[in-house]
């Protein structure tokens, strides 16, 4: 979601897929809670349920660029994709990928006209995430100068508290975060810090890292829940290489789609049982 315009974009090298052991535990897509899921699932309808996914940014206007000078843009795409694909596969069948061409902010406000035409359930937008100017450093990568800073590392959700429901956007933002934490996976803590400046926000659930951020477009004027997911610090040296493969997107996805799976089922409409009559116990007399 942070925006570094200084330095032009380049498709990131795919070559450097390893991360150090030493910094990274890997983390199972199919690590979640499979008792719990499956009674979600079974409350809830999939097919009638509607997920818009939002591809962060554009690809005129690609966001952060990561440390060795990748755009978010594609790194969002990707990512959005598996996740579209986890969705279909657990019978989401009316979820919708967002791409939007225009630039912001007449873009911005398309999304939202989009997702709301659309009569969504639920409202995902996808990005991957960098740091304030003050905190970045220059490193050489293939004979190039680049831009980092491994300070911080890990995820980060977002809800704004003008939504229209904001119950809904923070339920589904603490669903999304105990996913991803049942995977290993760690939220940042860093937008508390002072250091933040302007961006730091107010921290809602610290057990799942869900934060405020009233002012941002697509969480406060669209209709229905929404929830940005900011997946990793891509300027983040290691986190970059590991944001970037497969394995890795696809523990991700998985902790999306079961979110969603819980979401539906917590938002289905309850069906009282109609109690039936005891054939042992005799019917009242009638009054004569």
């Amino acid at each position: 979601m942070a925006k570094l315009p200084r330095w032009p974009a380049a498709a990131l090298v795919a070559a450097a897929l390893l991360v150090p052991a030493s910094h990274w535990t890997p983390a199972r897509a199919g690590a979640g809670p499979a008792t719990a899921a499956n009674a979600d699932r079974a409350k809830c309808n999939p097919a009638s349920f509607r997920v818009v996914l939002d591809v962060g940014h554009t690809q005129e206007v690609p966001g952060a660029t990561s440390a060795r000078g990748g755009t978010e843009y594609d790194f969002n795409l990707r990512l959005a994709k598996v996740i579209e694909q986890k969705l279909l596969d657990a019978g989401f069948a009316r979820t919708v990928l967002m791409i939007t061409a225009e630039a912001p902010r007449a873009g911005l406000y398309k999304r939202v006209a989009r997702a709301n035409g659309l009569n969504a359930d639920l409202f995902l937008s996808i990005h991957h995430d960098a740091v304030p100017d003050a905190l970045i450093e220059t490193w050489e990568y293939e004979g190039q100068e680049h831009h980092f800073s491994d300070r911080f590392h890990g995820h980060s959700i977002f809800i704004s508290n003008d939504n229209a429901d904001v119950r809904g956007s923070l339920l589904f933002g603490k669903f999304l975060g105990e996913q991803l934490k049942t995977r290993g996976l760690q939220y940042t803590p860093h937008y508390t810090d002072a250091i933040m400046g302007s961006r730091r926000r107010q921290l809602l659930d610290l057990a799942a890292g869900v934060y405020r951020y009233d002012q941002l477009i697509v969480l406060r004027d669209t209709r229905m829940p929404a929830v940005l997911l900011e997946a990793g610090s891509i300027v983040n040296r290691d986190e970059e290489l590991l944001l970037g493969t497969p394995e890795h997107q696809s523990v991700i996805a998985a902790a999306a789609a079961d979110a969603v799976a819980a979401f539906c089922a917590a938002r289905a409409p309850r069906v009282i049982p109609v109690r039936a009559a005891n054939p042992m116990k005799p019917a009242p007399a009638r009054e004569q």
